[in-house]
């Protein structure tokens, strides 16, 4: 029986939905007439949409408030999220946890309208399948309280618990909570650089950094 249990972050993690992400802010932009700032795309990963919205108005002075931007973005990703898939590896990974009686769970900074059709579209929405959206929790990550409410919602102190990131602000979220934490970056981000503590796992390969975590807890 396991003494462990695994919280994945959704976006760019277990689900390859990072550029659909991108693709749809960038088409809000342009219909709220905005423009894009420097290094975008890499600066908003792992952050929630009313943060992608601050940085817009500071920097470009975007006019658009916060829920015409949400409007605007979420009804393009809706209606285009049955096209997503799981992260390649990611598969390997769930049938590993599945066989072995891992408990799971998703922790997503995104908003529950996009999870649950990030989770319809990979077949991963079932009644009791556990998962803790941005509108579950007071504060996001990098905030503690998303992947401490993955862990009691799954029965688990937080020492108890690994947490698998592919972004810098979701590895300071698990460190914060107190959780063993795995850095999965998706391989074109060569340029992230985790923070101290953090086990970096090859970005092909992941359950090559797992399997070693849980041997150690497995009964």
């Amino acid at each position: 029986m396991s003494a462990h249990a695994v919280l994945f972050d959704m976006d760019g993690t277990l689900i390859d939905s990072e550029p659909f992400h991108y693709e749809t802010l960038l088409g809000a932009i342009a219909a709220l007439s905005g423009t894009v700032p420097e290094n975008f795309e890499n600066r908003v990963t792992g952050t929630t949409i009313a943060d992608c919205h601050a940085l817009l108005r500071n920097e470009t002075g975007m006019t658009a408030d916060l829920g015409a931007f949400i409007q605007a973005k979420y009804a393009a990703y809706v209606s285009g999220a049955t096209r997503l898939k799981l992260r390649p590896g990611a598969a390997a990974v769930l049938q590993y946890l599945d066989e072995a009686g891992i408990p799971y769970a998703i922790v997503s900074n995104s908003d529950r309208m996009l999870m649950d059709a990030n989770l319809r579209a990979v077949g991963l929405q079932r009644p009791d399948f556990i998962s803790v959206s941005r509108n579950d929790v007071r504060e996001g990550k990098p905030a503690a309280e998303p992947y401490l409410r993955g862990a009691y919602l799954l029965g688990f102190e937080p020492s108890q618990c690994i947490v698998v990131e592919d972004s810098v602000p979701g590895a300071r979220a698990g460190l914060a909570a107190g959780m063993t934490v795995i850095g999965w970056p998706e391989p074109h981000r060569t340029d992230l650089i985790f923070p101290n503590g953090v086990v970096t796992a090859n970005p092909e390969n992941l359950l090559s950094s797992l399997q070693p975590l849980l041997s150690a807890v497995v009964q």
